[in-house]
């Protein structure tokens, strides 16, 4: 961004070289045509020519640093004025001094009328493009600055996310590890060591945004083994994954909050076995993730807590993707069913 900023400034710098020489060499012509000297047109060109950069460059400056707002117009036009006035002073009293002739005294004379409203209209016309320049300037630092603080914004959600995802699951587990140590400690021990696997997989994957699907589901096997722990045979599950899909990407631990949210709402409100089911499609040009748990319409009711289940992965696929369309979920025939789509 900067090396392409350079390389357009320093175009910019030759083109109003090669600009200000044309200026110079046309003023330089129509004094010659009224019958003075190419030195005496050249130096009366050269002299107003550089008095006229100064003061190209003095607005240009200014305005470089200084971007005048509504109804403050007035004043770039105020200094338009003082510097045209300023260059058309600086040849009356420069120029008389190179040449002591009353003709070209007397031309200077009635030439001071021109050369201010010509200064002016240049003056004018390098204000005028370097308030379009610099604001065009400002804007896309500022949509850049904007797009920053916005990617920080949705990097600081994520990680929130991410964070509010460990505790949540830790406490559970934690809860079902204190039940079990009085009267199944071999249980207990084993759900520690599946819990301490099943972390260290989750803070190795803090830095990536994208795994493959084959990943996401061993690390589900995990978290799977540790409830089935806590609920013994009473929890089955089904996995079924498309070969064409095992390598397709797609966020890290998106699965396992749905699959926690299965078994919350299938078997806590039942004595009977239950069976989760997750699938995996390709559809088009998307990762199709189908999670269902059998549940109780009479008894199935939210609940108070953390709040982050189904609503925290919709705003992770919001933060990702800006979509609000890649989930879903459907209840019929005391089925429950969470469909979330991945673009690929």
């Amino acid at each position: 961004m900067a090396v392409s900023q350079s390389l357009t400034f320093s175009k910019i710098r030759w083109a109003m070289l090669a600009c200000g020489l044309a200026w110079a060499g046309l003023q330089a012509y129509i004094i010659h045509g009224f019958g003075f000297l190419w030195y005496t047109a050249t130096t009366d060109s050269g002299i107003s020519s550089i008095l006229l950069a100064a003061a190209c460059w003095l607005i240009n400056n200014n305005l470089r640093y200084y971007q005048p707002g509504k109804g403050s117009y007035i004043n770039i036009l105020i200094w338009c004025s003082a510097l045209a006035a300023a260059c058309t002073a600086g040849c009356r009293y420069i120029l008389p001094f190179l040449n002591e002739g009353v003709v070209y005294a007397n031309f200077m004379m009635q030439s001071l009328v021109i050369r201010f409203f010509t200064d002016f209209l240049a003056i004018g016309w390098m204000a005028m493009i370097s308030m379009i320049w610099y604001s065009q300037i400002d804007q896309k630092e500022n949509e850049k600055r904007k797009a920053e603080a916005e990617q920080l914004a949705r990097d600081a959600e994520l990680y929130n996310l991410r964070q509010q995802l460990q505790p949540h699951f830790l406490f559970n587990s934690l809860n079902s590890i204190n039940a079990l140590i009085g009267f199944k400690p071999d249980e207990a021990r084993k759900m520690i060591h599946q819990l301490s696997d099943f972390l260290r997989g989750t803070l190795k994957k803090d830095d990536q945004l994208q795994v493959t699907l084959n990943e996401e589901l061993q690390h589900l096997n995990l978290y799977l083994e540790i409830e089935k722990v806590r609920f013994g045979h009473r929890l089955k599950t089904e996995i079924s994954c498309d070969e064409r899909c095992g390598e397709s990407v797609m966020p890290a631990m998106l699965l396992q909050p749905l699959v926690e949210n299965a078994i919350k709402f299938g078997l806590y409100d039942t004595t009977d076995d239950v069976v989760v089911s997750i699938r995996a499609e390709l559809e088009g040009n998307y990762l199709e993730l189908i999670v269902q748990n059998p549940y109780d319409p009479k008894t199935s009711r939210p609940r108070q807590g953390t709040g982050f289940g189904l609503s925290g992965v919709q705003r992770r696929l919001y933060l990702l993707f800006a979509r609000n369309d890649l989930m879903e979920t459907h209840a019929n025939d005391n089925i429950f069913t969470t469909i979330i789509k991945i673009p690929q």
